[in-house]
This record gives structure tokens, C-alpha cells and sequence, in this order.
């Protein structure tokens, strides 16, 4: 290994540390050791520290401890006469220096130094406040991401540290990464400039809704990456604290990432970098830097020097390409784009962007206009493969930031393609046109609301391309293994919007009436998902028509579509085979399957009961339905709701103990949408059991829920439901269900 990196990281790990003790001590002697040290809406403590160390930190006297454990890691500084091979000693360094830094962070959080406020960028709104930068990514963004990171629309992260050459190369750099939906992470500066500064001065949204996270302007936020990496494995991959190695791993196969280094790479950022690597996250450098090649502590190459105008290009935006494709080549990181013909950058990354009524070209629904979508199957011989026709006026004629309405029909014709596959693509459309830059989409069916920015008019966005997009898609993989043929209609002439959206309509209805009949005695055979396998190697949801998928996404119509178009994949038809126990819902077909795919881990599986053998659950999971005993029900927690539970537990803490592919009577995580089903929990009682849920879910889903309560039997049923806004102990619902004469006080007893 390099002398000279060994020289720098291991300097920088021995100032890092010393910096931590001298923080440390400075605010025990002010503070006390009883001052709260805790990263916001965070189950993991200090992630890193626990991850790697075992350790819980939850005040400044805890640090004592892991800052010991962290000078333990250090070693002396290589003189110029003697040479070994370094990389070990380099690596604890790395390791010390995470330690060290999430300890100054800790402290920070501690005495309100964290998140980094960014003066002059009122702008800048994230999960940090306004004008601030984010912090940790909070654990409802990391579960609302773990399903793209397992499905593979989310194929890894980077965390760019510096600033890039000019605003222009920074900007190009991350657009590049966020077309091919990689996570950006940002943070760091060169001589006090950021890329974070760079990217807000040209405009560029910063936020969990475009994948572009800023941390902070210093070097020791590359902490906060570091500890997302650590949590994925705590989250998913069901690891506990203090399982240095096997977090280590984890992360080297499962999670792909990669480190950016921009500018000037000083003593600290070696440091940091030595830690990355010890993650198996290769460094690239754009700057002339020695290279470490493979070892067999990261897949490829530990650290890569391409200076950035060394570059071939033929000018510093294709340089920067070039610079984005060889960290993607050097982490092999599995992308796929979408090559779609149109005017403006095109991705999974932008799905997320918001287009705000100042910067709003022309909006098509909302409260002015209306904005129709409906995919209808027909026959192939009916249909022109890649008609895209226009029916009406385009929007140039209409006043900036004005509305009208649309209608966009999608045709499909295909020898695969079946009647009951008509609303799982028609929800595509959503992903589809989302995935344009400055185009913003919401909603569904006729009630769809579409915003298209200046920018994107300004580049020459229109309508027509729309209909690129959405026939490039559908004829794209994987979906062209049903669709042989695609046209799509655009519509804004009035008679012809009114002549279709009847027939939507109509159309609409009937899917209702068809999708409400579907029950799991009327099916024979139930669908597998294991796409979160990937993360948690023992989890294996059974998704019927009944119960959907636990993360929400998958619901049984969408497993069969997906069976049919990728055969080998990870939504496999499972037949129900003898009923062993109607009860509970536990039929021999799905016992055997996940046995056999669980690792042989899980023996027995039922579909209806939180009591008997439920569903492993990974760490996807909309809600957590627990048991609460002394209140003979249950009460379910969303994955929006920070707040204390009657249980004593948040959510994020529930998560992270019955998450990770376990199996645990009275515990299971679960789709929003299956509370509304008549097989929720209904061996144990059903609906009638919750007798406390996140006031998010009343809100989000009041219709729904009421006519649940009337199927029930007690139309006033939610009323009778606690929530954090009156209960947050066991002590406190109990007085609150018996004042509301709630239903399961008289049930038999759960247990």
C-alpha cells in the first residue's frame, strides 16, 4: 500500500480523535454526562458507533467509552525510512475516524450545533428545516427507499465529498448520476467551497424528492452516509450492534456504493476514506492521487485517481460523464437507462421533483383543469405500434403558468396481455412521466394532476413527448414481454376529452367490481415476492388477493402481471395446495415454498393471524401492527409517525427489533391498504382489535377506514380508536378505550 496515504489517513485519524476527546471534554465539563446525545428520528443510537462497536450511546458519558475504543484503533504515523505494507494500520484508522467523527456529530446534535445552517440559501429546504442542511437521514426516508434499493430502481449511492471544477461540471455530475437513479449524497468542501454551495446557486433542488441529500459543507458529515450504509445492514439486513464484520460485509455485497472525492483530498478526507474502504466503498479521486489496487477489502479497486483534466473529452461536461461512468464501472454498480427521446434529462431520481407554481410553465388537472389517463387492452391487429397522436392544441397557446385539460389514452395490444393487467400498467403511467425532469405528476385515473416546469417548455417539452415517453417504456423492458404493440392519444380538444372520459369511467367501474370479487377462496393459487431478499435473506412475503404485499407496492394482480413478464423472477405462483387450518390461514403450497426459500428458516406460515406463526417481516413495511396485552387488541404504528406508542416504542424502534426477516408472534409489519381487508388479523378478532393507530392513517385514509367500521358492525368505530394526540402509554389507554366503550374490552382474551 501507499506510504503516502498511509501517512495521510493515519495522521488525520490520530488529529480526528484527539479533536473528538477535546470536544468531548469541553462539553462534559459544561453539560454534564446526562446531556442527550441522539441523531433525530433515528432508531440506531449513534449507527456507526453501534454498529461496529456494540455500543448504545444516548448521552455525553457514553461517548467516553467509544471515543477509548476509537484511540485504541490508532497508530503511529509512518517515518520516512521504514516501509510495511500499512493498509491494516491504514484501515483502523479509517475505522477511528468514523468513530470519532459520529462522536462530534453526536455532540453537535447535542448542543444544537446540527444540522449545518447554510446562510444565504434560504432555499434550501430539507429534512434539516429551511436553510439547513439534512442531518441523518431520518428512518421513514430509509424505509420509504428500501424497496427501490431491493428492486433494483435505486441501484446504489454515492457520497461526493469537495467541490467540482466549475458549477457547470458539478451540475452535470450529479445529473448524470441522478439519470442512472443513484443516491447522492453530499458533503465536504475545497477551501471553503462546496459542491452543495455549487448546485444551489444553479437552481438545483436539494431534498429526499430528487435523491440529492446535502449534509453539510465539512468533511466529518461524510459520516452521515457512512451511518445510512451501517443502518441498511441494522434495518435489512436484520444485523445487530457490535457485528463489526458482518456489517462490513453486508455492506461490501449488498449495498453499492461508491466515494467521489472532488478537489484537493487533505489528511482528514484520507481518513474518512480509509473508513469507506473498509466498508468496501472504492474512492475515486479527480485530482492526482496514489492508487491502492484490489486487496480483497472492497469488490474492486480501493482508491482510483482520474484527473479530472486528464480526462479524454472534448470538454469538461463530457469529462464529467466520463468521470461519473468509471465510478459506476469501478463499484459495478448495475444500471439500467431508459433511452427515451426527448428533450430533457429522464430517470427514476426525478420522480420525486416538485414543480413550484412560480417555475410552472402550464398545469393540466388540479383544482382548474382536468387530467384523464386510462390504458385499455386491444387487439393487436386494431392498434399502429408507436402512433402518438395529438387531438386538440398543444399548451404554447396558453398564458404561462396557465391550466387546461388532457386526456392521455394508452392502447396495448400483446399475445401475453390479459383484461386484469389493464390497471397494473395503467399505475405506470405515474412512474413514466414523473421520471422527466421539471415534469411533476400526482394522482391517477381522472383525477390525475400534471405540472411541467419553464425549464423543460424552455428545452422544447410538449405534449407529444408525453406520449414518447410513455410508449418507450411500455415497449421497453420489462414490460414488452406483454406489450407487442402501443399507441398513444393525447387529447385536449373538448369533445373528444368528454367522449372519453365516459368510457374511462365506465371502464373504471368495471375493474372496481371485478378487482372487490376477488377474494383468496375464489383463487387457487397465491403469488411469492422476494425482492427484499436482497437485503433480508430470510424474508418471503405471500401475497393473495386478500393481503398485499407488506411494503404496499405489490398487491396480487401486480404479481401475477409480473410473473408473466419475467417468469424467473421474484413473484413466483405458489398453488394453495391442502387447507391445513381455515382459521388461520395456513395452506401446505406456501408452508413448503417458504420453507424452502427462507433458508429452511421459517417452518410454518399463516395468512391471518398476528398470534400464530405470522409473515416475516423485512424492513419495507408501511405499519407495525403490535400487541398490546393489557389492552386485549393491538395497535398499529405508521411509518410516518415519529411519535411515542403506547408500547413504549417508536416505530423506528419497533423496526429495527422486529424487522431483518424475523418471524415474531404478536409482531408483523404490513400494506396500509390491508387494514381495510376482511382477513386482517382475522383469526385473532380482525379490524375490531386495534384499539390504537397513528392519526396519519385516520387522516390519509378517513373513507376507507369508515367503511371498514361499518362492515364491522360499529359505524363509529375510528372514534373508538386511540392515537398519539390523546394516548402515548399503556397506562393512559387503557382509562381512554373504557371511557369509549371500545369493542375488544369485551372480546376473548388475545392471549
Amino acid at each position: 500500500m501507499s506510504r503516502f496515504i498511509a501517512t495521510r489517513a493515519i495522521r488525520g485519524a490520530n488529529r480526528i480523535v484527539q479533536e473528538a476527546e477535546d470536544l468531548l471534554e469541553k462539553a462534559l465539563a459544561e453539560h454534564g454526562p446526562d446531556t442527550k446525545v441522539t441523531f433525530p428520528n433515528t432508531a440506531y443510537y449513534l449507527p456507526v458507533i453501534l454498529g461496529l462497536t456494540g455500543r448504545e450511546v444516548a448521552t455525553l458519558g457514553d461517548l467516553k467509552p467509544a471515543l477509548a475504543q476509537a484511540g485504541s484503533l490508532l497508530h503511529p504515523v509512518p517515518r520516512d525510512q521504514l516501509w510495511t505494507p500499512y493498509l491494516g494500520e491504514a484501515l483502523d484508522g479509517g475505522v477511528a475516524t468514523l468513530l470519532a467523527e459520529e462522536a462530534i456529530m453526536g455532540i453537535k446534535y447535542a448542543l444544537g450545533e446540527q444540522p449545518e445552517r447554510l446562510d444565504g440559501y434560504p432555499d434550501l429546504v430539507t429534512a434539516g428545516g429551511e436553510g439547513y442542511c439534512n442531518g441523518p437521514i431520518d428512518d421513514v426516508q430509509l424505509r420509504a427507499w428500501g424497496i427501490q434499493l431491493v428492486d433494483g430502481r435505486m441501484p446504489g449511492f454515492a457520497a461526493i465529498v469537495g467541490a467540482a471544477k466549475s458549477n457547470e461540471v458539478a451540475v452535470k455530475i450529479v445529473r448524470e448520476l441522478q439519470m442512472r437513479n443513484i443516491l447522492v449524497f453530499l458533503c465536504g468542501n475545497v477551501n471553503g467551497r462546496s459542491i452543495i454551495h455549487q448546485l444551489l446557486e444553479e437552481g438545483v433542488e436539494l431534498g429526499y424528492d430528487t435523491y440529492i441529500i446535502p449534509f453539510g459543507t465539512d468533511t466529518i458529515s461524510a459520516i452521515y452516509p457512512l451511518g445510512f450504509a451501517t443502518r441498511s445492514a441494522l434495518t435489512f439486513g436484520g444485523m445487530k450492534g457490535g457485528q463489526a464484520r458482518e456489517i462490513l460485509l453486508y455492506n461490501k455485497f449488498r449495498v453499492f456504493a461508491f466515494v467521489l472525492a472532488l478537489g484537493e483530498v487533505d489528511d482528514l478526507k484520507y481518513a474518512t476514506a480509509a473508513g469507506a474502504i473498509s466498508y468496501g466503498f472504492p474512492v475515486i479521486a479527480d485530482t492526482v492521487i496514489p492508487e491502492i489496487l484490489p486487496t480483497g477489502i472492497t469488490q474492486y479497486e480501493h482508491v482510483i485517481s482520474m484527473p479530472f483534466d486528464d480526462i479524454e473529452g472534448q470538454d469538461d461536461l463530457e469529462r464529467a460523464e466520463r468521470l461519473v461512468q468509471k465510478c459506476i464501472e469501478v463499484r459495478g454498480v448495475k444500471v439500467k437507462i431508459a433511452e427515451i427521446p426527448i428533450p430533457v434529462p429522464y430517470g427514476s431520481a426525478f420522480e420525486g421533483e416538485r414543480v413550484r407554481k412560480d417555475d410552472m410553465r402550464i398545469e393540466f388537472g388540479g383544482k382548474k383543469a382536468r387530467a384523464l389517463e386510462y390504458l385499455l387492452m386491444r387487439d393487436p391487429d386494431e392498434l399502429e405500434d408507436g402512433k402518438i397522436e395529438l387531438v386538440g392544441p398543444d399548451f404554447d397557446e396558453v398564458e404561462e403558468g396557465g391550466a387546461m385539460d388532457v386526456g392521455i389514452v394508452v392502447e396495448v395490444g400483446g399475445r401475453k396481455m390479459q383484461k386484469d393487467f389493464e390497471p397494473v400498467l395503467e399505475r405506470q403511467i405515474h412512474y413514466f412521466l414523473n421520471a422527466a425532469f421539471g415534469v411533476q405528476h400526482i394522482g391517477q385515473r381522472d383525477i390525475a394532476w400534471i405540472r411541467i416546469s419553464k425549464m423543460a417548455a424552455d428545452k422544447g417539452f410538449r405534449l407529444k413527448h408525453f406520449g414518447e415517453i410513455l410508449y418507450a417504456r411500455f415497449k421497453g423492458e420489462p414490460w414488452n414481454s406483454i406489450v407487442d404493440k402501443a399507441q398513444v392519444t393525447l387529447i385536449t380538444d373538448p369533445e373528444e376529452m368528454k367522449k372519453w372520459l365516459e368510457a374511462a369511467r365506465e371502464a373504471y367501474n368495471e375493474r372496481n367490481v371485478r378487482v372487490a370479487g376477488l377474494t383468496d377462496d375464489a383463487v387457487e393459487e397465491f403469488y411469492s415476492c422476494t425482492l427484499c431478499q436482497s437485503f433480508a435473506p430470510t424474508h418471503v412475503c405471500v401475497i393473495s388477493p386478500e393481503r398485499l404485499g407488506l411494503c404496499g407496492a405489490y398487491n396480487w394482480l401486480d404479481c401475477k402481471a409480473a410473473n408473466q413478464i419475467n417468469p424467473t423472477g421474484p413473484n413466483q405462483p405458489i398453488s394453495k395446495g391442502e387447507c391445513l387450518d381455515p382459521e388461520v390461514g395456513r395452506w401446505s403450497g406456501p408452508e413448503e415454498f417458504v420453507y424452502q426459500h427462507s433458508n429452511q428458516s421459517v417452518e410454518h406460515v399463516t395468512m391471518y393471524s398476528i398470534m400464530t406463526d405470522p409473515m416475516t417481516a423485512c424492513g419495507c413495511f408501511e405499519c407495525m401492527v403490535l400487541v398490546i396485552p393489557e389492552a386485549n387488541g393491538v395497535m398499529i404504528v405508521s411509518r410516518e409517525d415519529p411519535s411515542m406508542t403506547p408500547a413504549g416504542l417508536t416505530f423506528s424502534t419497533m423496526a429495527g427489533i422486529f424487522g431483518g426477516g424475523l418471524q415474531t408472534p404478536g409482531a408483523m409489519g404490513v400494506g396500509k391498504y390491508y387494514l381495510t381487508s376482511p382477513k386482517f388479523i382475522s383469526a385473532d378478532g380482525g379490524f375490531k382489535r386495534v384499539v390504537w393507530m397513528s392519526s396519519f392513517l385516520k387522516e390519509t385514509m378517513p373513507e376507507e377506514f369508515k367503511a371498514v367500521a361499518e362492515r364491522e358492525g360499529v359505524p363509529d368505530l375510528i372514534d373508538r380508536i386511540a392515537d398519539e394526540r390523546s394516548v402515548t402509554t399503556v397506562e393512559e389507554l387503557l382509562p381512554w378505550l373504557e371511557e369509549h366503550d371500545h369493542p375488544a374490552l369485551k372480546m376473548p382474551p388475545m392471549l
